[in-house]
């Protein structure tokens, strides 16, 4: 029987009505590139190169758009030769090492780098984020733009002198080309040391599963048998969706056989809960919730530990370059295995999880509440 789609699947934003588009999100990075779109006149997918003109042209960008008449979804040959002819020229001419000038828009520090720019911290997290850099012909004089951007690096580029949101500042050559931004000043001193968002440590909950990480099962006797049977159930799964979608199995530990070079090298996925993980009931204190065998207590709220259980990502406390992920695998479950276009998160940064409602291909249980840490993890 064919799976019915929730209510809410599929919403989200919707693309711009032609003739109304008003803000363009990271459409403007092409700025950075060579870009030509073909589509067949009645391509029905032709409707996707004209959403891209458009936020193009939101911001200030044209896009060569060619057309193949009277083609559906397919090559139109005589387009189809100029196209490659476009496509061979931009090989010949190639791309600079140091380009002039650079604008770049990014949503997270996952995304932070655009030829000599390092976007190393934001103002917050999933707003949109510029930078407009420019190299002065004659080298040495950079002249940078920014928007909820609070600390940036310039990087293998000889820099004499950087205007910084029209803050002039003469570089020091002994010290890094990082400069931070605080109470509305500009310095030169690289990022703020500490518990922050920065490149490779962002959220959400998938985040994680971009980089080396382990499973870390539990072995221990858990606080409730109905949170265990949960664990089970989730980690059963985590486990069927990585091999089903990526044709590969998990790397999967006991609590008691995680190394010093796993916690230095990979983020750890903990399964279970403080009794039953000791890799987990390691670090609780030093983790923004309390667990214990009553009560769930977490950004205030009280639960029933009995029926509820934490998902979510945070620095390591024994590593804070590297994650630790509480009861999640990636988060968009079965559903994902069935449309590549369903493999996107689901969860931010942290979910109560309401286990009296059975998971589903769509949900762990019933998501009580979730929501983004800060930019400082808080």
């Amino acid at each position: 029987m064919p799976r019915r789609r929730p209510r809410d699947a599929g919403k989200g934003k919707e693309p711009p009505k032609r003739g109304t588009c008003t803000a363009a999100p990271p459409a403007g990075n092409l700025f950075n590139v060579p870009t030509v779109a073909y589509s067949g006149e009645i391509d029905k997918q032709k409707q996707a190169a004209d959403i891209m003109t458009e936020y193009l042209a939101a911001e200030g960008l044209p896009l060569r758009h060619l057309i193949g008449p009277q083609t559906a979804h397919k090559y139109h040959p005589e387009t189809k030769a100029e196209l490659t002819t476009l496509l061979e020229q931009a090989l010949a001419r190639g791309r600079p090492a140091v380009p002039a000038e650079i604008r770049f828009t990014t949503y997270t520090l996952r995304y932070a780098d655009s030829a000599w720019v390092r976007v190393e911290g934001l103002e917050k997290h999933w707003e949109r984020a510029d930078v407009r850099a420019r190299l002065a012909e004659s080298g040495g004089a950079v002249t940078v733009e920014t928007k909820n951007v609070t600390a940036l690096s310039l990087v293998g580029i000889p820099v004499t002198s950087v205007t910084l949101d029209g803050q002039r500042l003469a570089v020091a050559g002994d010290r890094p080309l990082a400069f931070g931004r605080r109470g509305g000043t500009w310095r030169q001193e690289p990022p703020a040391e500490g518990r922050r968002k920065r490149p490779g440590l962002t959220g959400p909950i998938d985040d994680a599963f971009m980089e080396g990480f382990v499973f870390v099962r539990p072995t221990g006797r858990p606080f409730q048998a109905d949170v265990a049977a949960w664990v089970e159930h989730e980690l059963t799964a985590a486990r069927r969706l990585w091999r089903d979608v990526y044709r590969g199995d998990v790397p999967v530990k006991a609590d008691r056989e995680v190394t010093e070079d796993d916690i230095a090298s990979k983020h750890l996925v903990l399964w279970g809960d403080p009794s039953s993980n000791a890799v987990l009931g390691k670090i609780l204190a030093k983790l923004p919730l309390q667990w214990d065998a009553k009560t769930l207590r977490f950004r205030g709220r009280t639960l029933e530990s009995a029926h509820h259980a934490p998902i979510l990502v945070f620095p390591n406390p024994l590593n804070p370059r590297r994650y630790v992920v509480l009861n999640s695998g990636l988060d968009f479950r079965a559903e994902g295995s069935a449309n590549n276009a369903l493999q996107t998160p689901k969860l931010p940064d942290w979910a109560i999880v309401d286990l009296r409602t059975a998971p589903t291909w769509r949900w762990p249980g019933r998501i009580v509440e979730a929501g983004f840490f800060d930019e400082e993890w808080k």
